[in-house]
């Protein structure tokens, strides 16, 4: 058995934005040269999500304005209890609950085995700092 693990390092400069993964994931999985196993692409920050969905624009759009009425940005410790730590990024946690942290991917004959319209994401709700997503590639 093969496995790979690596770790890709973002710094979004935006306290929000939808970053694609997919390139960088496809390479990583055509390296590790695994044929048929699975990959783990997960996000390694509580304020951060990766997920799977089509590349299109106003998808985006829709996600930010749908997320942002479930748990609109509010820096003031009135809104949000967490806030009152000194934090600002509430809404940052609950939106990656939403959102989810990781994704699993099916390798098949060394490449993603995808849907048609099915790309890899990561979405940063607190940006302007490094973070990291942990890529593990696992299979013969």
């Amino acid at each position: 058995m093969k496995i790979s693990t690596q770790e890709l390092w973002l710094e979004v400069p935006e306290r929000r934005a939808i970053v694609s993964l997919h390139s960088e994931v496809e390479r990583l999985v055509q390296e590790s040269g695994v044929q048929e196993g699975l990959v783990l692409v997960n996000a390694m920050h509580i304020t951060a999500s990766v997920f799977i969905n089509d590349n299109e624009t106003g998808l985006h759009h829709d996600y930010e304005l749908w997320l942002e009425s479930l748990a609109p940005f509010d820096a003031s410790p009135q809104r949000y209890h967490h806030n009152r730590t000194g934090e600002d990024n509430a809404d940052a946690h609950m939106k990656r609950q939403i959102m989810g942290r990781e994704v699993v991917l099916a390798i098949t004959e060394g490449r993603l085995h995808l849907g048609p319209w099915e790309h890899i994401f990561y979405y940063e709700f607190d940006g302007l700092r490094k973070k990291r997503v942990l890529v593990k590639i696992v299979g013969e």
